[in-house]
């Protein structure tokens, strides 16, 4: 019966890719317009209505480590795999909790001994592995002193820690990328304990807790003031004995993978949205809404004879580090990773107090993080021009790190999407251009109870789900403007280039 289903479905579009203008792009543009008629934001919204019914249900929440996650997880996957997809769950580690037995030492032993306060002068980084170790501390490409404005680099490349002896506890600065890229490339080059150490410009000096989410480097860490971070850099051969004693333990969940049965596996187009909620509401728009979309975007091209495979993320454990796209990149080898010719991100695409944002991929608007690998310029241009075809504007949106496009960029794999808007303010300018209300957050219940059904804009969620069929419709048929993958070295290589972090 499917089999049928699908040649119907392509016999059908003879004739229109044939009456097509040749300037309309083919079947990629007959199987676009048709699949964005048959998603449907009402359809969008009952999977919304039973996200909310699960939060509902379990707590209020669908959050990491919860009966509502889980519940959630069935719900997709049932959805998915009765829409002939081949459907896998994927476990992924998360914290599940973490204490610790006593308070963390950091002492330096040589050239001359000093203790520094615990809980004062530096703080454990929650969720340190416990470890002791007294070894020399080695900085690593620290910039001292501080510049005026943040600037600093330090550790966000695994360049960065050439001439790096392992072994020695890693002295490395706040800056610019996020404190785990930090972990990860000083566990890497074989750091056997980790020191950040605040950046040093006005309002960055003191140490405070933080919970940045990151276990995996299996070494003891810890965030210390700037003057702490300073002498030690100043110390000739400055040796410390660094000590976490916590229990860490480690939690299960699971990403859902879905792969169309059509099209080329040398060629996949994925679309990825998170499927958790923050513990304190049922995340209706964030991520509810990127996910309910994706699905029903799933649903409907099920049918389609797609000349690449398709593939849908649902990840598991974002809001407390990207744990489940981060976790799903690093399990793929580098030839899997290179058969992903695009991936497209979907987080809080129905905002109340909406914009229409574009992630940036070709860095034009010239703000924060640099170009994503090439082939995100065009998947900018591709939803931009769907806007533009319903007389709507867009405005950029930086890569910043806070979603799951994270770890594709990380590895090369060029990556786009659409964003509505979280905490951050709208401006007049924005208002102006996309209605609502200025001087107000993009979506006022961000990571909050109140993000409910209630919380979503029905006119933005229908119109994002039907750029996301446009999209995914397109590239699923065509990869042209996508640069072809290099191995592994040439990729590195190139994303150095570009200045990607």
């Amino acid at each position: 019966m499917r089999r049928t289903l699908i040649v119907v479905i392509a016999a059908l579009s003879l004739p229109l890719a044939m009456a097509a203008p040749a300037h309309a792009g083919g079947l990629d543009d007959v199987f676009a317009k048709l699949l964005v008629k048959q998603v449907k934001g009402s359809n969008v919204k009952k999977h919304l209505d039973a996200f909310q019914a699960i939060a509902t249900a379990n707590g209020g929440n669908r959050a990491a480590g919860s009966p509502g996650y889980d519940a959630s997880v069935d719900y997709v996957a049932g959805k998915l795999r009765r829409a002939g997809y081949k459907v896998t769950l994927q476990p992924i580690n998360f914290v599940e909790s973490w204490s610790e037995n006593s308070a963390p030492v950091l002492d330096r032993t040589a050239p001359s001994a000093k203790s520094y306060a615990p809980n004062e002068d530096f703080f454990t980084f929650q969720p340190s592995p416990s470890g002791d170790v007294t070894a020399e501390v080695q900085g690593v490409d620290l910039t001292l002193p501080p510049t005026p404005e943040p600037t600093s680099t330090s550790g966000c490349e695994a360049a960065d820690f050439a001439g790096f002896v392992p072994g020695r506890i890693a002295l490395v600065q706040r800056g610019t990328c996020p404190f785990v890229n930090k972990v990860q490339n000083a566990a890497a080059a074989g750091a056997s304990g980790l020191i950040v150490f605040n950046e040093g410009q006005p309002g960055r000096t003191d140490a405070n807790p933080l919970d940045i989410g990151e276990w995996r480097g299996g070494i003891p860490m810890v965030y210390a003031d700037f003057a702490v971070g300073q002498e030690l850099a100043a110390t000739p051969g400055a040796t410390v004995h660094l000590k976490v004693d916590a229990n860490l333990v480690l939690g299960t969940n699971n990403n859902v993978i879905a792969e169309s049965r059509a099209g080329d596996s040398r060629n996949v187009v994925m679309l990825g949205a998170h499927l958790d909620s923050v513990p304190e509401g049922p995340g209706i728009n964030d991520n509810g809404s990127g996910s309910a979309a994706i699905l029903e975007v799933a649903e409907q091209m099920a049918l389609y004879p797609v000349k690449n495979k398709v593939r849908f993320g649902f990840w598991a454990a974002e809001e407390i580090g990207l744990l489940g796209s981060d976790q799903y990149v690093a399990s793929l080898s580098q030839a899997q990773r290179d058969r992903i010719k695009v991936y497209l991100n979907f987080d809080m695409i129905g905002s109340p107090n909406y914009a229409y944002m574009l992630y940036d991929g070709d860095d034009s608007d010239a703000e924060g993080s640099p170009a994503g690998p090439p082939g995100s310029d065009e998947i900018e241009r591709r939803l931009e021009r769907f806007y533009d075809s319903l007389h709507l504007p867009t405005i950029g949106t930086d890569f910043d790190g806070r979603s799951d496009y994270g770890p594709f960029i990380a590895v090369g794999i060029p990556a786009g999407g659409i964003f509505t808007g979280a905490e951050e303010i709208k401006t007049p300018e924005e208002a102006a251009l996309f209605g609502g209300t200025a001087g107000i957050a993009f979506d006022p219940c961000y990571h909050q109870a109140c993000d409910t059904i209630a919380n979503v804009n029905a006119k933005a969620l229908d119109v994002d789900a039907d750029a996301i069929a446009d999209s995914a419709a397109r590239f699923a048929f065509s990869l042209k403007g996508i640069p072809k993958r290099t191995t592994a070295k040439k990729a590195a290589a190139a994303l150095s280039a570009e200045g990607t972090r």
